[in-house]
């Protein structure tokens, strides 16, 4: 058995001066506390106990290029002695900005921003002042930050959720006004009949429509063929936007995000984690029309970190990595995740265990289900957590990180020799499952 007394220890102490021990509530989701980490170096974290993991965490999906690369560490390092915050530009700004709208399939112009959760509330703010229209329709399971605007219905319970067809929204935490809801309508994802009747339903009332390209905060569920290009046929009809929130997909499955992945645009994306290979960034990108009314109608978005020295010294040292030899490394990316996600469903069988591995090389989810593949949020909170947590501690006992909830992320620091000690480790681990 591993020993995380070190790790015990700090959580107790750091408890009495950070509020609930932790900066971030996510970070509870650990046992048998929320661990401590001393360094990360490509794709493993050591804690301060002296366990060595295999990360599949990633810092929830930033750290794309592994931990600590050497040359964005270096760029970042070389940015340093330049200052930090200027309440102005620079030209690094220029440069990336040039640079993510040559790559980036929806982008005319972006606005940079430091979180996922202040880019929704900036896209949010454009939607309605460009439509002049109030609510936000979003989709159960879909996660977009943690502001009260944008929480609810992420991870509803299916008591509290109204029936499948005219889901009711629900506040993710205590704290948030009732006043909000009345500002969401919540469809069930991955069905155009009902995003249709809920469009009808709120006529003339919609400003935009947001979701994750692939529903990966709900278990890795890629869209349905056709759906996207349906919802955003839906959102013309109906005089909406279509936002897409690519915070996780964007940069990871590929240099286009999922949007290039499946030939599909939006009037607005949201980007954030990867683009920075783990440094704070995050942006707005779309159309030149909506995005001009930051200026035009004097729509307010404002941020003392936006664009400092250091993210954009950062991204751009990512870039060079993620675009050189016509963005080789997603190429690996693919085949390694490939051989990870076979490899565990093997095993799995092999094992008798009912687990089920679905979604993206770069991202996946592994399930406890006998049934058929989870196609929305609902499908996806009826698998068996309980099995996927034993499993999650046992992966833990054998060295290997991955979320509570299933989700695994690769990083190009997961090589085949990592690959393939992943999979011994997690033999092991379903050895014990299936045992128990």
């Amino acid at each position: 058995m591993r020993s995380y007394a070190k790790s015990i220890a700090l959580y107790e102490k750091t408890r009495k001066h950070l509020a609930g021990g932790v900066s971030s509530n996510v970070r509870y989701a650990s046992v048998p506390v929320p661990l401590f980490f001393a360094r990360g170096e490509g794709a493993r974290l050591y804690d301060v106990d002296g366990n060595v993991h295999i990360d599949y965490v990633l810092g929830n999906g930033p750290a794309i290029l592994g931990h600590a690369p050497k040359t964005v560490v270096e760029a970042v390092a070389a940015s340093l002695g330049e200052g930090q915050l200027f309440a102005a530009q620079n030209p690094r700004e220029t440069e990336l900005a040039e640079r993510l709208c040559r790559l980036l399939p929806s982008a005319e112009v972006v606005r940079f921003t430091t979180s996922g959760t202040e880019a929704v509330l900036m896209a949010f703010r454009l939607a309605r002042a460009f439509t002049g229209r109030d609510k936000i329709l979003k989709f159960e399971g879909h996660y977009h930050g943690w502001s009260d605007q944008a929480f609810i219905s992420a991870r509803p319970p299916l008591n509290e959720a109204g029936p499948a067809d005219a889901p009711v929204p629900v506040a993710g935490s205590p704290g948030m006004p009732a006043s909000v809801l009345g500002d969401v309508a919540v469809c069930t994802w991955n069905d155009l009949d009902l995003l249709e009747q809920t469009l009808e339903r709120h006529r003339g009332e919609i400003a935009g429509v947001i979701m994750e390209p692939i529903m990966v905060n709900g278990g890795a569920i890629p869209p349905a063929p056709g759906y996207l290009e349906g919802v955003k046929e839906l959102c013309r009809k109906h005089g909406a936007l279509f936002i897409l929130d690519e915070v996780i997909t964007g940069f990871r499955v590929g240099l286009g995000g999922a949007q290039a992945k499946f030939g599909v645009t939006a009037d607005l994306s949201i980007y954030a984690k990867a683009v920075a290979a783990g440094f704070p960034l995050a942006m707005v990108a779309g159309r030149r029309d909506i995005m001009d009314t930051l200026l035009d109608k004097g729509v307010m978005h404002g941020g003392t970190y936006n664009g400092n020295v250091q993210s954009m010294a950062a991204s751009l040292a990512a870039l060079d990595i993620l675009e050189a030899d016509g963005g080789a490394v997603y190429r690996d990316l693919e085949a390694r995740g490939t051989e990870l996600m076979q490899g565990l469903a093997s095993l799995a069988a092999r094992h008798k265990l009912p687990i089920l591995v679905q979604g993206m090389p770069a991202i996946f989810q592994t399930f406890f289900t006998s049934g058929p593949a989870p196609r929305n949020y609902r499908e996806s909170a009826a698998c068996d957590r309980d099995g996927m947590l034993a499993f999650h501690a046992a992966l833990q006992e054998e060295g290997v990180r991955a979320q509570q909830a299933g989700k695994w992320f690769l990083s190009t620091a997961h090589d085949r020799p990592v690959i393939e000690e992943t999979l011994a480790a997690a033999d092991r681990a379903m050895a014990k499952v299936a045992r128990a």
